[in-house]
């Protein structure tokens, strides 16, 4: 049973009356100071700093339930198709790649992942610990497009790996491999489909002896909600389940070195990992300030992921720190809520708006224009893309099911060299629609993607022009 803070103050001060009554003479009388309890205030504080720092792995863990309830850990999931208004497993998916997902557990032992020749096409095999930090990122900028198997081992796992095998060594056990290989349309995806068929993941012990492949788990029954989204299902939980999932991921799923001042207050706060967190034996204004913590710490990520900092300028945000995010601990949250398994900036570059050139919120009802001066398109050296999301980050249903536009596509450009993408709700008139991009009748969120990106983007020196509301 964990106590409350009241009781473990209470404790604290009996033991040092115990040590004074123990040590004192007869005669002499020690004054003794009882350590003065935490305040409700405090605890809230407190409360809102670890559910900040927890808030990703807790996502992280719901996410990969949901996902495994269909493939299990250890097996790659296809996407053979670009993601619709149907999809929601993932908050700000993108219809640029074909998703080759998998989750890993590495506890047991490593797990060999194995690509084949792309001859050329970009993909990229981000590997994203527990904490959402991404760790590896195999895939042509950083290995090439040749054949290649490498071994992912977990934090503790010590071992003889296969001669001439790359290891990535995993900070953590849980693993989420977000694979990406690009497409250029539909008629690209049975040339996809080939390489994905090519795509594996072996455990160790199944490597060699011409087994390399295991066998799939058959389908198992579960209780898992599969309706609600796992941003929606972390929203739900109250502080004492929030809590106790965090800690109970935390025996596999160690913090970072540098988290040694949050482990304290992790501490502080009661927590122990593998043993569930109890509000139910605290007093009741304890219990009511964790909660309270807990419920500001959400509101305060929802808000920030909202707000944004644009610091690209003309209403953008532009993203140059996501995938690694050290003790950034609310940038790793709201990042976690805004879009969870960001790529690394060297991968991707990501700029998102929800504004016009006036500040105005974006609303499908009004006609805009994205205009890119001649020579000024995003500097990508795979391709970009733009793409439009819901208030709840989530594709549109539209009639021509198009939920981006980019360098792929066969863009009509103006006379003089520059580009007009074109983003409204109702279709414009023809010789315009090959440059457009529909747009929901409400409140809508914009995001430009670069992928593999150059110097000009990662250091700042090209911005994203303004949205131009022209009615």
């Amino acid at each position: 049973m964990k106590p409350s803070f009241r009781l473990l103050a209470s404790a604290a001060a009996l033991a040092v009356v115990l040590s004074g009554c123990a040590s004192a003479p007869d005669n002499v009388a020690n004054p003794v100071v009882a350590e003065k309890p935490p305040s409700d205030q405090a605890i809230k504080a407190l409360s809102a700093e670890v559910f900040t720092y927890a808030y990703p792995i807790v996502l992280m863990d719901v996410t990969r339930e949901l996902m495994t309830v269909r493939t299990p850990v250890n097996t790659f999931s296809h996407k053979r198709t670009f993601p619709d208004a149907s999809f929601t497993d993932v908050v700000s998916p993108n219809a640029d790649t074909l998703y080759s997902s998998a989750w890993l557990d590495l506890s047991q032992e490593p797990v060999i992942l194995s690509v084949p020749d792309t001859n050329g096409r970009y993909y990229l095999m981000p590997l994203m610990d527990a904490w959402t930090n991404v760790f590896a990122s195999p895939g042509k900028r950083t290995t090439g497009t040749r054949r290649g198997n490498f071994v992912i081992t977990g934090p503790d796992w010590r071992g003889t790996l296969p001669k001439g095998m790359q290891e990535i060594r995993s900070p953590t056990s849980m693993v989420w491999l977000i694979g990406r290989t690009q497409a250029n349309g539909k008629q690209d995806f049975p040339a996809v489909h080939r390489l994905q068929d090519q795509y594996r993941l072996t455990p160790l012990s199944a490597w060699g002896g011409g087994k390399r492949m295991p066998e799939k788990a058959a389908p198992r029954a579960t209780t898992v909600d599969t309706q609600s989204s796992p941003v929606e299902q972390v929203a739900a939980m109250d502080a004492q389940a929030f809590f106790t999932r965090f800690a109970s991921l935390l025996p596999t799923n160690p913090p970072a070195p540098a988290d040694s001042a949050m482990v304290d207050k992790i501490r502080r706060m009661g927590i122990t990992p593998g043993v569930p967190f109890k509000t139910t034996v605290m007093e009741p204004s304890t219990a009511r300030a964790v909660q309270e913590g807990a419920t500001a710490a959400l509101a305060a990520i929802v808000q920030g992921a909202r707000k944004g900092n644009a610091d690209a300028g003309n209403g953008w945000v532009m993203h140059r720190d996501l995938g690694s995010y050290g003790t950034n601990y609310g940038r790793r949250a709201v990042t976690a809520w805004v879009g969870l398994g960001a790529n690394l900036p060297e991968d991707a570059i990501y700029a998102s708006t929800r504004t016009d050139a006036n500040g105005k919120p974006l609303q499908g009802g009004a006609r805009y224009v994205l205009h890119f001066d001649k020579g000024q398109l995003p500097a990508a050296r795979a391709f970009w893309s733009l793409t439009l999301y819901n208030d709840r980050q989530a594709f549109i249903p539209n009639p021509i099911n198009r939920y981006a536009i980019g360098s792929r596509d066969r863009l009509r450009y103006n006379r003089d060299g520059s580009l007009d993408i074109y983003i409204q709700h109702e279709r414009p008139p023809a010789s315009r629609v090959s440059n457009w991009l529909p747009a929901p009748p409400d409140a809508l969120k914009m995001m430009l993607r670069a992928y593999w990106p150059e110097q000009a983007l990662l250091d700042g020196s090209w911005m994203p022009p303004a949205v131009m509301r022209v009615n």
